[in-house]
């Protein structure tokens, strides 16, 4: 049996597939991102705040890469940050979703974007149960709905 050696080429090019699911079109035969709304929004250097958002399924590369950074070593939270960073596609008009400006969102948005996160990639959708305090009435919320108070 001959062994076929593979040089460096040949390992480009195994990680090319990669490269191209990750450039996939928004609606595929499977739907791989979430639209979603901030509850505070991400206020930008210009004052304008940034509420609307979109998120893509993580794949396994993104939540391995993380592990091996340095600042996640230090700071084993900063991991959500870089996470994030990463999966959130699309925020208002912000041209690049980066570690800055996850760094520099409100911490009510970090913790709405978490659970976010959570529900489509372990649950599969974006939907909550919930309780109403008033009358105890049990119903679903869809989290990546409006702004609260709307419907």
């Amino acid at each position: 049996m001959r062994r076929r050696v593979i040089g460096l080429d040949s390992l480009d090019e195994l990680a090319e597939p990669t490269k191209r699911v990750a450039e996939a079109p928004r609606e595929s035969a499977g739907h791989t991102e979430f639209e979603f709304e901030l509850p505070r929004g991400y206020v930008d250097a210009d004052g304008v705040v940034h509420r609307h958002g979109r998120m893509r399924l993580a794949t396994a590369r993104d939540e391995l890469r993380p592990q091996i950074d340095l600042r996640v070593k230090e700071n084993p939270g900063y991991l959500s940050v870089l996470l994030l960073s990463t999966v959130i596609t699309e925020l208002g008009d912000v041209e690049e979703v980066n570690v800055g400006v996850v760094e520099r969102m409100f911490a009510t948005d970090i913790a709405f974007l978490q659970d976010f996160y959570r529900r489509i990639n372990s649950e599969g959708h974006t939907r909550a149960g919930v309780t109403c305090p008033s009358c105890g009435g049990a119903f679903e919320v869809d989290l990546a709905g409006g702004r609260l108070g709307e419907s």
